[in-house]
């Protein structure tokens, strides 16, 4: 029988302390000194549970057994694939040794290439999706270890990093076994986004319309990026970005995020340095808010939206595409117009005619504040079948994103007034009240205005007429019997 000195058993403990320090520290379990030994033949199982990250740690244990995740929120739909890494049997010793080893070279950027580059390959694994509560359960796994990969998942989510995970494990709470059905609990940073437009106080082109993105910021250590982008459409003029945290939180533009235009698509881009990023991880239960400047050039109905890119790799994935950009709700300013017809009573067209614009009652009495369309506020009819088209001003039943009805803020009612008649013909003696709406904003007419002839039409009398000479020859006639009368007044004081 071999002797084993007291030395060589001082060297034994070390290196069996020091393997499972380093199993420790890969998460994978060393069997305990007390332990039974492992069935090579067992069949266990891992059951992902899919949970959301929590603003805050949850503070549940993560051993390998089941736990109550009651107040989380379970995220379906995500695919995950299970394969055992090959040349490693944790029925022996010298097996847990091997799989302590990959702790110092597995990169969970690049699985693969470092358990390849240690002398290891990968099986062909299976592939499930996670059900109603976040669950998935891959059965029927000899004892070994695995590489667990989120490979499918939603747009606007950061995934988990891959991870090793050992069957068996040995039981947290009952040290002395070992457990074969293992429960991992692998948490996603799920970024969420609105978009929001302010055009209540705009009127006509060329007014300010904001846009808002607000993002969440994904809850992961560290943030390997994060940007926004808002394509704008090309009736959208750029005029500036600012750039916030909802909670008040100091940044700065150069330093903690970079704002650029691109003009030839029209395309903003807010992207945060390592620095920035280093502030958002901090501040993880805030927002960023992007307020978009633009102003309007052209009628329409014009939508937006913005994308946030919650890490690195959905940088390089299309919208809509598993592991994207979140894509926010679109939003819509509308622009429009309305066509007049002026004609006289007869229904004639009439040209000539010059007319004002206001967005209240007492401007149009006053003529104070008309809408300016193009550098102008007087609109005159040329056109030979006395139609004129006043376009360039917001719906009226149409705010900061929303339908509105009258008596709601934001909407718009419009005054015409006409300011000059045409020639022959009396002013309007009011203003005339319009909406702009996607009807009016439509082919064809939609308001006939009216004009009635000088002095309603009737004849004035003028300088060498009949009525004049009457008058004339009746002051005459006057003026002869006061004389007359004169004469014989002073006749009898004589």
């Amino acid at each position: 029988m071999k002797t084993i000195t007291p030395a060589r058993r001082g060297t034994r403990a070390v290196l069996a302390a020091s393997a499972a320090a380093i199993l420790l520290g890969l998460g994978l379990a060393a069997p305990a000194a007390a332990a039974p030994l492992v069935d090579p033949d067992a069949i266990g199982s891992i059951t992902i549970h899919k949970l959301e990250a929590p603003d805050t740690p949850s503070g549940l244990p993560n051993n390998g057994t089941a736990v109550d995740t009651a107040g989380l929120t379970p995220l379906p739909g995500i695919e995950f694939q299970v394969r055992q890494v090959t040349g490693i049997d944790l029925s022996t010793n010298s097996g847990w040794t091997d799989a302590s080893a990959l702790s110092g070279v597995f990169d969970a950027a690049d699985p693969e290439g470092s358990i390849t580059g240690a002398g290891h390959a990968l099986a062909a694994g299976s592939t499930l999706v996670t059900d109603a509560a976040g669950e998935a359960t891959f059965t029927g796994l000899p004892v070994g270890l695995y590489l667990v990969e989120e490979t499918d998942f939603p747009a606007g989510v950061t995934p988990s990093a891959p991870f090793l995970i050992s069957v068996p494990l040995t039981d947290p709470t009952n040290l002395d076994n070992w457990l074969y059905d293992v429960h991992v609990y692998p948490k996603n940073a799920v970024t969420t986004a609105t978009k929001t437009v302010e055009d209540a106080d705009a009127v006509q082109l060329g007014d300010e319309v904001t846009f808002t993105i607000t993002a969440d910021i994904p809850n992961v250590d560290p943030i390997d990026g994060f940007k926004i982008v808002d394509v704008l459409d090309v009736k959208l003029d750029y005029v500036a970005t600012v750039v916030t945290l909802a909670d008040g939180t100091t940044i700065a533009e150069g330093v903690d995020y970079a704002i650029t235009h691109d003009a030839a698509t029209n395309t903003v881009t807010v992207e945060f340095t390592a620095a920035g990023r280093a502030i958002l991880a901090a501040h993880n239960t805030t927002s960023v808010v992007v307020d978009i400047v633009t102003t309007v050039n052209t009628v329409g109905e014009i939508a937006n939206q913005a994308l946030v890119y919650p890490n690195l790799p959905s940088f390089d994935i299309d919208p809509g595409e598993p592991g994207g950009p979140t894509v926010t709700p679109e939003v819509e300013t509308r622009w429009g117009g309305l066509t007049i017809e002026k004609v006289g009573q007869g229904g004639a067209a009439l040209t000539g005619a010059v007319f004002q614009v206001y967005t209240s009652a007492a401007d149009a009495a006053a003529q104070t504040n008309p809408v300016t369309l193009a550098g102008a506020t007087d609109f005159e009819v040329v056109n030979a079948d006395g139609t004129l088209t006043i376009a360039g001003l917001r719906y009226s039943d149409f705010a900061n994103g929303a339908t509105v009805a009258p008596g709601d803020a934001g909407y718009l009612q419009y005054y015409l007034v006409e300011v000059q008649a045409p020639d022959g013909y009396e002013l309007l003696a009011e203003p005339i009240e319009f909406t702009i709406t996607a009807a009016t904003t439509a082919a064809g007419i939609d308001l006939t205005v009216i004009n009635v002839p000088h002095n309603g039409g009737f004849q004035l009398p003028f300088t060498g007429g009949t009525g004049t000479g009457l008058l004339y020859l009746a002051g005459i006639g006057l003026i002869a019997g006061g004389v007359v009368f004169l004469v014989v007044k002073r006749r009898r004081s004589i």
